[in-house]
């Protein structure tokens, strides 16, 4: 696990296109990135520009009361995942998450707390407040971020 400080909206930015860049040269079929923190810590934002730098064009929407946001880049998958708003955390179910419909799928989960059934992820970023600034710990649970791992260090 590492610690970083993001000083404003362009140094997350920054981490979203530095994920991105992990995600695209990876060649696994499945990907999951669990986003954590209070309301308003740069969770969506993130998530925006790790979609756009990996190669969406068009405007990435918050799934806080649709619950879901789908982003179809041909061989690869996005699914945007918002759980705030739900009060039947069982309700991720209806995504079907483990269906095979591209070459890659990358399942990004805010407020994966809310999960009845817990998941594995293959990133979780955990973000807080902090004087002014966002305090974000990664933690890479695979091999899969290692790479952004030790750029941090």
């Amino acid at each position: 696990m590492i610690e970083i400080i993001l000083n404003n909206e362009a140094d997350t930015s920054e981490l979203g296109k530095r994920i991105a860049y992990e995600i695209v040269k990876l060649d696994e079929p499945s990907i999951e990135l669990h986003l954590e923190g209070d309301l308003g810590t740069g969770k969506t934002f993130l998530t925006r520009s790790i979609i756009v730098n990996s190669g969406w064009i068009g405007m990435v929407k918050s799934p806080t009361y649709t619950l879901c946001e789908e982003y179809d880049l041909v061989d690869s998958i996005f699914l945007h995942i918002d759980l705030y708003r739900t009060s039947e955390p069982e309700d991720i179910h209806i995504f079907n998450l483990d269906r095979k419909t591209h070459s890659k799928k990358i399942i990004i989960i805010e407020w994966p707390q809310k999960l009845v059934s817990k998941r594995d992820f293959d990133l979780k970023i955990s973000f807080e407040h902090f004087e002014g600034k966002r305090k974000v710990l990664l933690n890479n649970n695979s091999e899969l971020f290692s790479d952004l791992i030790k750029y941090y260090e």
